[in-house]
């Protein structure tokens, strides 16, 4: 079992730099890839970026190069989100979650079907 608290959402202005932070319980943290994702009102829930078990390999949407920077600490078990010049268009929920079906691979999955765990979700809204 994995938990995931995503924290520092909130508002924004446009071009800020907040940092999204996500706490995962469950001692096989450190072993699975993690991965965030954002949901707009209206839109399809979409990959922003994505991080090996070891940190090796990261992977990002097109949308967020760049601007956006995934990271872990595997002692800490927790995962971050940089996010940078931020723009209106980056509102949305973000979310955290985990691939436990693998482990200790630098696959990085980019879907939503392939994470099985996911945090409760933090709000961005970037104001203009």
């Amino acid at each position: 079992q994995v938990q995931l608290v995503e924290v520092g959402g909130g508002l924004v202005q446009a071009g800020g730099s907040p940092r999204l932070s996500c706490a995962a319980s469950g001692r096989t943290f450190g072993s699975h890839a993690m991965g965030w994702f954002r949901q707009a009102p209206g839109k399809e829930r979409e990959f922003v970026a994505g991080i090996s078990w070891s940190g090796r390999r990261t992977s990002s949407a097109d949308s967020v190069k760049g601007r956006f920077a995934i990271s872990r600490d595997n002692v800490k078990n927790t995962v971050h989100l940089e996010m940078n010049s931020l723009r209106p268009e980056d509102t949305a929920v973000y979310y955290c979650a985990a691939d436990t079906r693998q482990s200790f691979t630098d696959y990085v999955p980019d879907r939503s079907y392939e994470y099985d765990y996911w945090g409760q979700g933090t709000q961005v809204t970037v104001s203009s």
